[in-house]
């Protein structure tokens, strides 16, 4: 039997992992500038993170959702006190865009509604309702698409505003973005983001925020929405997560009602994956990690603002979008196979993303900031 092959890869094989550097089958050694998108949130293979894991394999790794687990406990009381919403309830899951699903049909069923407002250049996943709010027409099959789902335009109040007046009264949602990472390290204003929560309550719609990405330190706010005041009715977390073990989580407003079966998974929340996120909100608050994104951000900004070939940075924390005067992939390219350095792209040709761990040193990152030197300099 042979892979589906639908994913363009590079020709490296990492067989190890420490900190920020990745070893391949070669014994090259690669500094991790892109987490795997945005997953490796304290550093591969934290001591902490390890020796959690290592110990939860010696009690018990899965038993399904039928019987407690005071792990599940233990993570929503500690996800509450760092990101500052204890009185929001959790529901884990296993992805984004798990997490995605059931925060749009939460709304549904919490309002009686079926239409979704999302925006251009959105990404929130692959799955049936994620990929209908997704901007990206080569990943909506037939089988995805529904006039229930409208696309407006991304900080554009104007057209927000139009949409509502028009289908207000039958829109069950809005999904936005804490910041789009797929579409190019798009930031929304605070008065597009406080225009939506204000139609929102004027409808009766759920505001939903989708924080895969941008959320769990990465902006350096716990949730990159938090900068701006807004208080979300659901909010929806990933990647960082679980530092490269699968899990999710979706966050709930208290003024949602649960009931028996409303919402449900088989392996989400398992013992292994509670264990994993309480390791990684351990390290980011003992190691004060949110605080090191906003100081090391600030510091990769101001060392490459005046590169030759930057247009623009778009930064928030250590979630940077770098856009070039030109298509990124031969920046990319020399990055990773002259430097052996790991950086991301996106939708917007011209935007290298960078996603570092957020544990990330000034030593390393020098390593990133010469070499994207030499790169420019030689183009």
């Amino acid at each position: 039997m042979n892979l589906f092959n639908v994913y363009p890869l590079f020709n490296i094989n990492p067989v190890k992992a420490q900190g920020s550097f990745l070893w391949d089958d070669k014994g090259e050694k690669y500094l991790d500038f892109y987490g795997g998108h945005a997953v490796i949130s304290i550093g591969h293979n934290h001591l902490h993170y390890q020796t959690q894991l290592k110990n939860q394999l010696d009690k018990i790794s899965f038993y399904s959702n039928s019987v407690q687990n005071e792990l599940q406990t233990e993570l929503a009381d500690k996800l509450g006190k760092l990101s500052g919403l204890e009185d929001y309830n959790l529901f884990l899951c296993n992805s984004g865009a798990e997490a995605n699903e059931n925060a749009l049909k939460l709304a549904s069923f919490h309002n009686g509604k079926s239409k979704v407002l999302y925006f251009s250049g959105s990404f929130h996943g692959r799955t049936s309702a994620a990929v209908s709010v997704t901007d990206n027409p080569k990943i909506v099959a037939p089988v995805n698409y529904d006039e229930r789902f409208i696309k407006s335009e991304w900080n554009n109040i104007e057209k927000l505003e139009d949409v509502f007046e028009k289908q207000g009264n039958e829109i069950s949602s809005v999904i936005i973005e804490g910041i789009q990472g797929v579409g190019g390290i798009m930031i929304p204003t605070v008065e597009f983001l406080t225009k939506i929560k204000e139609l929102c309550e004027k409808y009766n719609a759920v505001l939903i925020l989708d924080e895969v990405q941008s959320g769990y330190g990465r902006s350096g706010y716990f949730f990159a929405h938090q900068e701006f005041g807004i208080e979300a009715d659901i909010i929806t977390t990933a990647k960082g997560m679980g530092n490269g073990f699968p899990i999710g989580g979706v966050l709930i407003h208290p003024k949602f009602q649960a009931s028996n079966g409303l919402l449900g998974t088989t392996f989400g929340g398992n013992h292994l994956a509670c264990v994993a996120a309480i390791a990684v909100l351990d390290v980011m608050k003992d190691e004060s990690l949110i605080e090191n994104a906003q100081e090391m951000g600030e510091y990769i900004e101001n060392e490459i603002k005046d590169f030759p070939h930057i247009k623009t940075i778009r930064r928030k924390g250590l979630m940077i979008g770098i856009e070039l005067d030109r298509d990124c992939s031969e920046v990319r390219n020399s990055l990773l196979y002259d430097h052996h350095i790991f950086t991301g792209n996106s939708n917007e040709k011209a935007v290298l993303r960078i996603l570092p761990a957020l544990n990330i040193k000034k030593e390393e990152t020098a390593l990133f900031i010469g070499a994207l030197k030499t790169v420019l300099e030689n183009l």
